[in-house]
């Protein structure tokens, strides 16, 4: 392509040859070095004057480096009066901290792309953008490619019986990802969500016990007292042990079975509110005050039987395709497995089941309140890879990891943005397999970032069969040829694809639509 220059960064120089080849081009050169204090030096080669200049850089393990080097990089471009400068990011550095997660975080994602514009750059490509909202950290027009349309091709030519495969998310925050890839294959998807379980000094039964039968009891609707079906059923088909004497049956005040301790939607506890004062009228007994004729039905009893009818006669039939299994440091478990020592507190502390203990009013605080949020609500600021994977390997705390979806007998496709630590994979993989009896588990992301020992673990999985990324972030020709199951597409004719578009000015709408074969 005339006036064009493709310039290669330090951390993926296989792939820039591989773009260039596919435009018919030889990358532009450029002498990149460093000081001996670990200062970055960038002289550019070749003439950029008013032409369009394309920088490849990805990831690497040296992060931070290779973002300084495309800065200066840029910044060179833009001194050397080019026409147009864009930067090729197949994977896009510091997209996890593209939110607060706590009071006094850094949006960094959003740094970098005001780190990027300053320097000069016009243009961004990337891949899969880990939140497709960072588009808006940006000042300059952006394409966030997918390699949705390549993984689907290589599951329809590679995997045997792949239309009866299932896809599955493995965490919540995936989900949109993987219905996506569900619908471009028309296959069933699933979930897999993990949860930690209370310690035994927050045991459910000893609260459970403390609050049972509150939602059985007598309530007042409008001033109305309104009675359970059971509590209608006659004195004499009553056994006497129900938990009523006769006279709650005759229509005095029932007494509380316990004072039990209730909790507020803040999770603060409360006592049960005392029910309205009431006169005996020995005229008119009181249990005939229990209920209303058709023509004295209030608007509030009315709408609650139309609520029980239809929920009556719909049923979601889909809940029973809920499996659930124990994970101890991220492997799951037998049932029968014995469950880790919680020291969390001092667990011999017995329950005496008084309103006025303060203990049981702080233990049924905690176990109501919600999970800690870093900026003050109930759900998580953000799901990070490295925190969970410290709270999976933690061998003080057991999971409860659930699977919503059917995979007995079936392939299943584990689908998210990235692959960096194997703790979630390896617990999803083996929940499919151990627990929802699937036949094969092929783990699939487009970044195969494999921080530390990752690729070697998921490589020791038994319930992992292939592993598939793509070479937007580089891996070592050593690690990848001891893997047996990982398997690498090549990005490099998408993105020069993008590239060639995006010189002519032609859409690049086409990119993202899946061929079939």
């Amino acid at each position: 392509m005339r006036g064009t220059l493709v310039f290669s960064g330090t951390s993926c120089p296989a792939l820039t040859g591989k773009i260039c080849e596919n435009l018919g081009m030889v990358a532009a050169e450029a002498d990149l070095s460093q000081f001996s204090n670990g200062e970055t030096s960038v002289r550019i080669l070749t003439s950029v004057r008013d032409k369009d200049v394309f920088i490849v850089q990805s990831g690497s393990p040296t992060i931070n480096d290779t973002i300084m080097e495309l800065l200066i990089m840029i910044s060179a471009c833009k001194g050397g009066s080019a026409n147009k400068i864009t930067a090729v990011l197949p994977y896009f550095p510091y997209s996890r901290q593209s939110k607060k997660k706590s009071h006094r975080g850094a949006i960094t994602a959003r740094m970098l792309a005001n780190l990027l514009h300053v320097a000069g750059v016009k243009h961004v490509i990337t891949v899969d953008l880990h939140a497709s909202q960072m588009q808006g950290f940006f000042k300059c027009p952006v394409d966030n490619l997918h390699a949705e349309p390549l993984i689907a091709r290589w599951v329809r030519l590679n995997i045997p019986n792949w239309k009866e495969a299932v896809v599955v998310s493995k965490n919540a925050g995936g989900t949109k990802r993987v219905t996506s890839l569900a619908d471009a294959l028309k296959l069933n998807f699933g979930l897999v969500t993990t949860d930690r379980k209370r310690a035994n000094n927050m045991s459910t039964s000893m609260i459970m016990r403390e609050l049972d039968g509150w939602d059985h009891g007598t309530t007042y609707v409008s001033g109305v007292r309104r009675i359970p079906a059971a509590a209608t059923v006659p004195a004499a088909a009553r056994k006497p042990d129900e938990g009523e004497s006769d006279a709650n049956i005759n229509g005095s005040t029932p007494t509380s079975r316990g004072t039990g301790t209730l909790a507020d939607s803040q999770g603060s506890p409360r006592r049960p509110a005392a029910p309205f004062p009431r006169t005996s009228n020995p005229a008119r007994p009181p249990y005939n005050r229990a209920f209303h004729t058709s023509s004295q039905a209030t608007p509030i009893e009315e709408l609650r039987d139309e609520e029980e009818e239809e929920a009556q006669q719909y049923n979601d039939q889909r809940a029973q395709e809920v499996t659930h299994g124990r994970l101890v440091q991220g492997h799951v478990v037998p049932d029968d497995f014995v469950s880790p020592s919680h020291s969390d507190g001092d667990g011999s502390q017995s329950y005496q089941g008084a309103d006025e203990d303060p203990m049981t009013m702080s233990r049924a605080s905690s176990f109501f309140a919600p999970e800690p949020h870093a900026l003050g609500g109930s759900a998580e600021a953000a799901d990070s890879s490295d925190e969970e994977e410290e709270k999976l390997q933690d061998p003080k705390v057991e999971h409860m990891i659930t699977l919503v979806g059917n995979v007995k007998d079936r392939p299943v496709l584990i689908v998210d943005d990235m692959i960096d630590k194997a703790g979630s994979w390896i617990a999803a993989a083996e929940t499919v397999v151990k627990r929802g009896k699937a036949k094969k588990v092929y783990c699939m992301a487009t970044h195969g970032v494999f921080g530390a020992d990752c690729l070697e673990q998921l490589q020791a999985c038994d319930c992992i069969d292939q592993i598939i990324v793509t070479n937007s972030f580089p891996i070592p020709d050593r690690r990848a040829k001891n893997s047996s199951k990982l398997v690498i597409l090549d990005l490099s004719y998408l993105l020069s694809e993008a590239i060639r578009r995006n010189h002519y000015g032609e859409s690049i709408s086409p990119l993202f639509q899946h061929i079939l074969d």
